[in-house]
């Protein structure tokens, strides 16, 4: 098979039709497929018109060239200028795929008459009926797939929705969660802190201490400044002067008061003005309130105060306030107890067969006064009585007992009774007046020109006494029971030799007693610190002797007990005879400044 051309001349529009109607007969005939045929009409169509536009005479080349091996017939058209030269610019070609070789001699323009002509263009209908059956399965398959698609667009967007739902939720827990951690942490902080805090102002009994450990609390954690504005005892009406209008209401309303340019907010607190005294910061003042208004703790900061910080605040200010309390009663207390001390304690007396001194130190820690006493009196008979004691118990209870032990064993003294009968007597009474209340006790009695004393003890410690040569012994015997133990117990005298310018030393159990170690490790220090004494200054000047007594007996530890002393120096150069003691011109007995003056130091 050859290749085959022809070629039409248009001039005009019944040309360019019966064209494109031959063409569209020779394509049906070749079995060109419609859609590919509707467009290479409508495309030759489009280009005729142009071409009519312009005028001339148009060549329309048709060319059906011979298929290549393996594909498919081809029907190939040129629409060109008559006269057209190879050098004059490329011509509007096309080409439509065919199922057979399309004939060129079936169809020319000229062949078609009047009645093949129309039946050609009734017959255009048929491609364009197919073309519309075609866009019409296409639009229906288009509008199901566009359902689809807006089904699965609207499940996608439902899905986002969800997502971005679930996002919110669980950005909205996390948030939550952090805010509750933090919450937590923040409630934590502020309770471990007033635990802290509590601890710190409870710990002391001393209300100027107290109030110097605030500012350190507080500053700057939780205020720029603190100030207490106390009460005094007789002020029942607080003055104001230099101090703010909101620390005024709080002492008047007895409510916690916060001043400031902005509402606080807080709990429990009244909001006022800012105050004139510090108008840029804020001011929280919060009564001190125990047993009655003790004053106004005046928190003064450069920022708002937190809610919980203010409620942390005031519980602080409550503990503080019982805390002051505790301590102006401790105070109180004390001072009477101490009053009490004083005025048990004694004037040694003076002989001319015995030199004495004496030394009570309380305790540093606890109330500081308890029932240690000693006491020293002469008898009727010449003789000399020295007492050493300690009732259990601290406080005004402990020296209430003491001074009437004190004053009944003068008693039982002044009838002649020896140093076991009156333990005895003593004993008993304490039995019947205070049967939950016990002491221990120590007589001594020195007769003059006697070379030999007579003792008895009640559950105390035994007395110590250091020889004229500077040899050390103690006084074991067997002591009795404590005083008050509920059980009838005679008590029993004891003789001992006592050389002139022997010293006995009687003393309460703070004194040789420590946690760390045991009585014995106590009174084997006594020993050993009363033998190194100096023999002169036994004799020249006891008290000082005590002194040195009891520095290295007291420098290792402070003291959880009393501690009473009480040092009695037999005279070498005492005369023969029985003399008549004369009472000491002082108005306070060696040692007394220790137990009664400033802070109870020696």
């Amino acid at each position: 098979m050859t290749d085959t051309t022809d070629l039409w001349k248009i001039t005009s529009a019944q040309d360019a039709a019966r064209a494109r109607v031959a063409l569209a007969r020779l394509a049906v005939d070749a079995g060109a497929p419609p859609l590919r045929r509707a467009r290479f009409l409508t495309d030759l169509a489009a280009h005729l018109r142009h071409c009519l536009s312009q005028g001339g005479v148009w060549e329309l080349l048709v060319h059906a060239p011979r298929p290549a091996p393996g594909h498919r017939p081809r029907l190939r058209i040129t629409l060109r200028p008559a006269g057209h030269q190879q050098g004059d610019g490329a011509p509007w070609q096309r080409s439509l795929d065919c199922a057979e070789t399309p004939r060129l001699s079936r169809a020319h323009p000229t062949s078609l008459d009047d009645d093949a002509f129309a039946e050609a263009v009734l017959a255009s209908d048929e491609d364009t009926a197919a073309l519309l059956d075609r866009l019409e399965e296409a639009e229906s398959l288009l509008a199901f797939h566009r359902e689809e698609l807006h089904q699965t667009n609207q499940g996608v967007v439902a899905i986002h929705a969800d997502l971005e739902a679930a996002a919110r939720v669980q950005k909205d827990l996390l948030a939550a969660e952090q805010a509750a951690r933090a919450e937590a942490e923040n409630a934590r902080r502020l309770l471990t802190f007033l635990a802290d805090a509590s601890d710190a102002v409870a710990a002391s009994l001393d209300h100027e201490d107290i109030l110097g450990r605030l500012p350190d609390l507080l500053v700057p954690g939780y205020a720029a400044r603190v100030d207490v504005w106390l009460f005094d005892e007789d002020e029942h009406t607080p003055h104001h002067d230099h101090h703010p209008a909101a620390a005024v209401a709080a002492a008047r309303t007895g409510r916690p008061q916060h001043a400031a340019a902005h509402p606080g907010g807080l709990p429990g607190v009244d909001d006022l003005p800012p105050s004139a005294l510090a108008p840029a910061q804020a001011v929280l003042c919060i009564p001190l309130t125990a047993r009655r208004l003790l004053g106004v703790l005046i928190l003064t900061a450069d920022r708002r105060f937190a809610p919980d910080e203010s409620v942390m605040l005031v519980e602080l200010a409550r503990r503080t306030a019982t805390a002051l309390d505790n301590a102006r009663r401790y105070e109180q207390h004390r001072d009477t107890a101490e009053a009490l001390q004083r005025a048990q304690l004694t004037d040694l007396p003076a002989s001319s067969h015995l030199h004495l001194a004496a030394r009570y130190l309380p305790a540093t820690h606890g109330l500081n006064i308890g029932g240690d006493w000693y006491d020293a009196f002469l008898q009727p008979d010449g003789s000399l009585l020295a007492v050493i004691g300690d009732v259990t118990g601290h406080g005004l209870r402990a020296a209430v007992m003491m001074g009437q032990l004190r004053t009944a064993l003068r008693a039982y003294a002044f009838e002649g009774d020896g140093p076991g009968r009156i333990l005895t007597r003593l004993h008993g009474m304490l039995r019947h007046l205070q049967p939950e209340l016990y002491a221990t006790a120590a007589v001594v009695r020195f007769r003059p020109g006697d070379p030999h004393v007579v003792w008895a003890a009640a559950g105390h410690p035994p007395p110590v006494v250091r020889a004229p040569d500077g040899s050390v012994r103690i006084l074991d015997s067997r002591p009795g029971i404590m005083l008050g133990i509920p059980m009838a117990y005679e008590y029993q005298d004891h003789t001992a030799h006592l050389a002139p310018g022997s010293t006995l030393a009687l003393y309460t159990d703070g004194l040789v007693e420590r946690r760390s170690a045991g009585i014995d490790v106590g009174i084997d220090r006594l020993t050993r610190a009363l033998a190194s004494l100096a023999p002169t200054d036994l004799r020249q000047d006891l008290d000082a002797a005590a002194e040195t007594l009891l520095e290295p007996m007291l420098c290792d530890s402070e003291r959880d007990d009393d501690v009473c002393l009480l040092l009695c120096h037999t005279r070498v150069d005492a005369p023969a005879a029985m003399g008549c003691a004369v009472p000491a011109p002082r108005t306070r007995p060696a040692g007394v400044e220790a137990a009664g003056g400033e802070g109870g130091r020696w």
